[in-house]
């Protein structure tokens, strides 16, 4: 066992861990306890190996020695839980730092943020402004993507304090000439760095001896000089508060979901990779981003599910993509009927060319035939007769996999080998991860697993696939997920829509949580659309592209496909368990319509983001109004969506005090114009009267000016 009494932190470690794999416990563990005692993680210039993890910066008392730092650094924003999780931003796009600093006192203060990689040890600095009522402010822009710190530094400003004390003097008529006299000793207390400042302090130090004129004190070159010698004894430096930062994917993109074996033309033939690639300029024109595909892996056959979940599968059943491994392989490996590798890369590539990139499924669970199960049993509970317990998610059983015991005596192996998954794939040109159920593995296993990616290569992205309790599916954002799947696929109604953007767009869920809303999954179908019903499809289609600027589709949406097992929400004859041949020109199809609205979100930067909303008064309850604003507060974009297929709806959108523009600029909207037809408004009495006919469009999208 080991132990720092100072910081109460208590380690135990089985004998039978080798040295390397206690070297992963006690950083890992100082990784967690460094936010908590604002110490700081630094990476030593090590040949390539485990990441060595240093605190530093606590305070070293002598016994009963009752002082500490004399400043009071507080409400730090942005952050997360005090600085325990990271905060998330674009990369490029600056990061406005906000802090109260307090000391006792009439004195100056003076602040600097500082900023840097997370494996950088010299930190960059920006000045910091105090904004009024004890709040400062600064700001920086992290040029490229990765794990970055950020802290703030806070000190008595002496010169400072006194320029503003002899002034003050000066005016009430007061003789200044000691004050005067203090100034001039304050000065050679200082020794600059900078040859220029040093220069400039000297020369004033003389020209004041020689003229005891106090106006050489107070020249602005002289107070600059001495602000950046000034010797800080009393600096304070806040706890370093993380953050991630993202390349624009991470907080934008339209998502088709694709079951690669369901994408040929030949009924009854497993589909290929070819033929998932022929489908990628469809794809492509209708303005999806990333191509989202289900599990790619080999199949196993125990316990195999037949069509629509049934326990037993007929000889040709191709079971459910989920049951990963068998003995072609596992999780490094590719079903072949789908085809090779190298074909795999190929359709990387073919994505690539058309400006979108693969996203691959992450299941962690085995089939009972995964080589895994051979060559790690340990990796696995037995059952008392020496069995495996099947997966279950009560009411649910999935009796064709098993998973993995997390906390296994041989857990750092585990650990590390689902880590190689995810860079093997990395490796092959994936850089996104969508996550079935993270909420039922544990949480340090996450955040462990996603920093080791993203410290290698920070342009990985994780979506979360947790549908969960609330403070779950958030927890699990704090952790490092750069997208989450939301409750958006069951908000129907314009309150309990309006109360759930508003509850993730706020803070502090804003600073982690990225929605990433899905009209379906293979999984769910959800009540509303088992209709069929083209109104409304386009209108949970319009509500997830406009609300949030993640949002995705699984195959056959576009299809209008409703069909449910009877009283539930799943689809029947679903191609989880089976090979389906779909017309993807069937009539009645809204991929029209979906490409209009990618095509809107790619020409709008407020639909590129999803925290700048607000919600407009509209005087129909089966109506939706909000306006987004961009990020840069250059474009904003107006939207009323039906919720109910009866029309057509007159009613009247207000505007309110909703302003719009950037910086002094702003101002309320004048004149709407809409995104489809040019048709332009103007905006009187602070609204404008709209209609709109669900039957034909349930949404109304306008780009707004002032």
């Amino acid at each position: 066992m080991g132990e720092n009494r100072r910081c109460g932190i208590r380690f135990r470690f089985s004998s039978h861990l080798e040295p390397e794999a206690v070297i992963v416990v006690v950083e890992w563990a100082i990784f967690h306890v460094f936010h908590v005692y604002g110490a700081e993680v630094m990476q030593t210039a090590t040949a390539p190996g485990p990441r060595r993890l240093v605190i530093s910066e606590l305070p070293e008392l002598a016994p009963g020695d009752p002082t500490g730092p004399r400043f009071l650094v507080e409400d730090i924003y942005p952050s997360v839980d005090g600085g325990r999780y990271p905060i998330k931003r674009i990369v490029g796009e600056p990061i406005e730092v906000w802090a109260d600093l307090l000391r006792e006192g009439h004195d100056q203060l003076a602040a600097e943020l500082l900023w840097r990689k997370e494996s950088e040890a010299d930190w960059r600095r920006a000045p910091m402004r105090l904004a009024g009522n004890d709040r400062w402010h600064g700001s920086f822009a992290p040029p490229e993507p990765g794990r970055y710190l950020f802290a703030i530094e806070t000190w008595t400003d002496q010169y400072g304090t006194w320029c503003k004390q002899l002034l003050l003097k000066r005016e009430a008529g007061h003789d200044v000439r000691l004050e005067a006299q203090e100034g001039r000793e304050l000065l050679s207390e200082l020794n600059s760095r900078d040859p220029k400042n040093k220069r400039r302090i000297e020369r004033a130090r003389r020209d004041f001896d020689r003229t005891s004129d106090p106006e050489i004190l107070l020249d602005e070159e002289l107070v600059e000089a001495v602000a950046e010698s000034d010797p800080r004894g009393d600096m304070t430096r806040s706890i370093a508060v993380p953050a991630i930062i993202d390349r624009p994917r991470a907080r934008t993109g339209a998502w088709y979901e694709m079951m690669p074996r369901s994408q040929g033309n030949a009924p009854g033939k497993h589909g290929t990779f070819d033929d998932c690639i022929a489908r990628l300029p469809e794809i492509a024109a209708l303005g999806f981003d990333v191509v989202y595909l289900t599990p790619i892996h080999p199949i196993g056959m125990t316990n195999r599910k037949g069509k629509n979940n049934s326990l037993k599968a007929a000889p040709h059943d191709p079971g459910s993509p989920y049951a990963i491994g068998s003995r072609q392989g596992g999780h490094d490996a590719v079903h072949p009927e789908l085809g090779t590798l190298d074909d795999f890369r190929r359709f990387v590539e073919a994505c690539r060319r058309l400006n979108m990139e693969v996203a691959l499924d992450f299941a962690i669970q085995c089939s009972p035939d995964h080589p895994w199960l051979k060559e790690h049993p340990d990796w696995f509970k037995r059952r008392p007769d020496g069995s495996i317990r099947y997966a279950e998610n009560p009411p649910k059983k999935y009796e064709d996999i098993v998973n993995p015991d997390f906390y296994c005596a041989d857990r750092i192996a585990l650990w590390q080998a689902l880590r190689d998954v995810i860079l093997f794939w990395v490796k092959q040109g994936v850089r996104i991860f969508r996550v079935d159920n993270p909420h039922t593995k544990p949480f340090p296993f996450w955040e462990w697993l996603i920093h080791e990616v993203q410290e290698r290569d920070p342009n990985v992205l994780f979506l979360s696939e947790a549908f969960s309790r609330p403070k779950i599916m958030k927890g699990l954002a704090k952790l490092g997920f750069s997208q989450s799947y939301t409750y958006f696929t069951w908000r129907t109604h314009k309150a309990e829509l309006q109360e759930y953007l508003s509850e993730i767009t706020r803070h502090p869920e804003r600073e982690y949580f990225r929605p990433n809303f899905f009209v379906s999954t293979p999984d769910i179908l959800p009540v509303h659309l088992q209709k069929g019903e083209p109104w409304m499809f386009k209108s949970r289609v319009a509500l997830a592209a406009m609300l949030s600027s993640n949002y995705g589709i699984y195959n056959g949406f576009e299809l209008l496909e409703h069909e449910p097992i009877p009283g539930r929400e799943e689809y029947i004859n679903s191609d989880k368990y089976e090979i389906k041949i779909r017309d993807w020109d069937k009539p009645g199809n809204i991929k029209s319509y979906i490409g209009t609205l990618n095509r809107i979100r790619r020409e709008n930067a407020a639909l590129q983001q999803t925290s700048n909303l607000r919600f407009a008064q509209v005087d129909d309850g089966e109506v939706m109004g909000f306006v987004k604003e961009s990020v840069a507060y250059d474009n904003a974009v107006a939207v009323a969506i039906a919720l109910n297929g009866h029309g057509p709806r007159t009613f009247w959108f207000h505007f309110g005090e909703i302003t719009i523009g950037t910086g002094n600029t702003r101002a309320p909207v004048r004149a709407v114009v809409n995104l489809i037809t040019g048709e332009r408004h103007m905006i009187e009495w602070g609204g404008v009267r709209l209609t709109i006919n669900p039957s034909d469009d349930p949404a109304l999208l306008f780009r707004c000016e002032i």
